[in-house]
């Protein structure tokens, strides 16, 4: 079995954006959405604090609440799905720039 800090943390970050999302609307419960949003990230912050810090890890844990937010207004002007794909794509590159290219 695969370790999880083998995945890079930009693909569990933005997975988590975006899988949660599609279960989220696969079974109208917006809840398992966010479970799914949280373990992404939750997976991803150990890696995080690791190569950048508690401070570093805070930041791109924020980025990544932030976009969900984000994600529900632009989501009014772009449709529900260019908009996560905006926001994981923001959160997959932060992430990529300050951690995973380190790698």
């Amino acid at each position: 079995m695969a370790r999880i800090s083998a995945v890079p943390t930009s693909l569990l970050a933005a997975g988590g954006l975006t899988g949660g999302f599609a279960l989220a609307q696969a079974t109208k419960r917006r809840q398992l959405g966010g479970a799914v949003f949280a373990a992404g990230t939750a997976a991803a912050f150990p890696q995080w604090r690791k190569t950048i810090g508690t401070g570093g890890a805070a930041a791109l844990t924020g980025l990544s609440i932030g976009a969900m937010g984000a994600s529900h207004p632009l989501a009014k002007k772009i449709g529900a799905w260019p908009s996560v794909a905006v926001v994981s794509s923001v959160v997959a590159l932060a992430a990529w720039a300050a951690v995973d290219r380190r790698a």
